[in-house]
């Protein structure tokens, strides 16, 4: 199981690493468009080339981080595939399109299940990272079941990889069927729990921050974020906050389910990924660095999170429970020092900013000892939890050997290393799969009486290993993906 949940979390590097740059933009174009965030609350024009521009930016940048579950879809697919062809890739869309489709429909194709005000705002937040992850694992899984499939003569042009995006359809209603009964059911009981800490103060915003983070890979959060942040139950702390309003106009202390997320997204992020990044492996450092450090800035500057914790949750899911915790600590401890501000994007410098100067904003100095106070327990903790447990954080995964990706081939013909790979292991006949990883080319294969290592080596690749019986690894280092973009083309 355990392997499993790392071989997914591998496969959302791939969406996961285009978000900083979106995030960036984003919060570069609110700086320019503040009223396409704050609006005529604080007096901001809507209206000149400064807006225009940080309105163009913005729209760049939402363009996928609003299509986060699409892309987890498409990647995921790819990913968790045998030889990652893009027919999962298609699969993945396949499912998206038809799990979300049907449960967009539910209110009106089967009005009693979505009867209730609840029930329908379920069915409403059905497009959300659990979905798309969900659908990329249904399409990678018919992928691996179908692509060699045989069809009887009469139906011989759907066999194979044709057959792979008609199954995962079928698959798809059946999984959105179960959606139906057992989405409203869990999503109403989040938002019955979320009725229940409303009434606990300061203790019930921790809890309901800790949720919020936990609840962030199935999508689920979304049900509590509607109890506190808008008006689902007559709360609406989001809602009442950017409307000028003032914890006398409402029955709880205004900014409260809001505040705590600052000190942990603007300095608590940059702090777990310098403990990520010290505690990487030395040969992966920079790919550590490429990926925490970019998602770090991106958490600062607008407080979008997901390329951060998608990097994680699923190689260290423990980490990422402990990672919650520390929102809901330092969330009772904002509450109770009297910290308030408000975001309507995230809690990011650019909301923190623009939020400073609403009636409700509270105390935003202290925003500076309790990120230096949130930065050092994030890091510290991190670092200690990495060790300590040996955690496969970015960097330290277990895919090769420390000294694997420091491996230079004698020569770049790519072609001639392939044809001699392939026949070191004993032909084309002798391979039933090849895949392969950060540095490796990792073969299945019928016969090892078959495997040659001497010819293998003597084609430039700088080591064998034989971990099973029908399989058989190839050392090649960094260019791997060349030498194995030739073997297909071979086979």
């Amino acid at each position: 199981m355990m392997k499993y949940l790392q071989k997914l979390g591998k496969s959302l590097m791939l969406p996961v690493a285009v978000l900083p740059i979106c995030g960036i933009l984003m919060g570069l174009g609110y700086a320019f468009a503040p009223a396409a965030m704050a609006g005529e609350v604080n007096g901001y024009v809507a209206s000149g080339a400064a807006y225009t521009f940080g309105l163009f930016l913005i729209k760049a940048g939402g363009a996928l981080i609003d299509n986060m579950a699409l892309l987890f879809a498409v990647g995921v697919a790819v990913g968790m595939s045998d030889d990652h062809d893009g027919t999962a890739s298609l699969a993945g869309l396949v499912s998206w399109l038809m799990m979300t489709k049907l449960l967009l429909a539910a209110p009106a194709i089967f009005p009693s299940i979505a009867g209730g005000e609840v029930q329908a705002l379920a069915f409403s937040k059905v497009e959300n990272a659990f979905i798309g992850i969900l659908a990329g694992i249904i399409g990678a899984t018919c992928y691996n079941k179908f692509k060699s499939i045989q069809l009887p003569d009469f139906l011989a042009f759907f066999s194979g990889k044709r057959f792979v995006a008609i199954a995962t359809g079928l698959i798809s209603i059946v999984a959105a069927a179960i959606l139906l009964v057992v989405w409203p059911i869990i999503f109403g009981a989040l938002v019955a729990l979320g009725n229940g800490i409303v009434g606990m103060g300061a203790v019930g915003a921790g809890i309901y921050a800790f949720l919020n983070r936990l609840l962030i890979p199935t999508g689920l959060h979304h049900a509590l974020n509607n109890v506190f942040w808008f008006d689902t139950i007559g709360l609406g702390d989001l809602q009442n906050f950017w409307a000028g309003k003032t914890s006398a106009d409402v029955s709880w202390d205004l900014g409260m389910y809001m505040s705590g997320f600052f000190p942990c997204m603007m300095f608590g992020i940059p702090g777990a990924a310098l403990a990520m990044v010290r505690t990487a492996k030395t040969n992966k450092k920079k790919v550590a660095i490429g990926l925490v450090a970019s998602a770090a800035l991106c958490a600062f500057i607008c407080g979008v999170t997901e390329p951060f914790e998608f990097g994680f949750m699923f190689l260290a899911f423990p980490l990422y429970v402990v990672y919650a915790a520390l929102y809901g600590i330092f969330t009772i401890i904002t509450v109770l020092l009297g910290f308030r501000a408000g975001f309507s994007l995230s809690a990011g410098l650019t909301d923190l900013i623009f939020s400073a100067s609403l009636p409700a904003a509270r105390n935003t100095w202290l925003i500076i000892p309790l990120g230096i106070a949130a930065f050092l327990v994030f890091y510290f903790v991190f670092y200690f939890a990495i060790t300590k447990f040996n955690l496969k954080t970015p960097g330290r995964e277990d895919d090769d050997e420390d000294d694997e990706s420091r491996i230079e081939l004698a020569n770049n013909d790519f072609t001639a290393m392939a044809k001699g790979v392939l026949a070191g292991v004993g032909g084309k006949g002798n391979v039933s799969n090849v895949d392969y990883c950060a540095t490796r080319l990792r073969f299945e294969i019928k016969e090892q009486t078959g495997v040659d290592e001497k010819a293998i080596k003597n084609s430039g690749a700088a080591g064998v290993i034989r971990p099973g019986k029908t399989s058989v690894q190839v050392v090649i280092g960094p260019k791997v993906q060349f030498v194995y973009d030739e073997l297909k083309k071979m086979l």
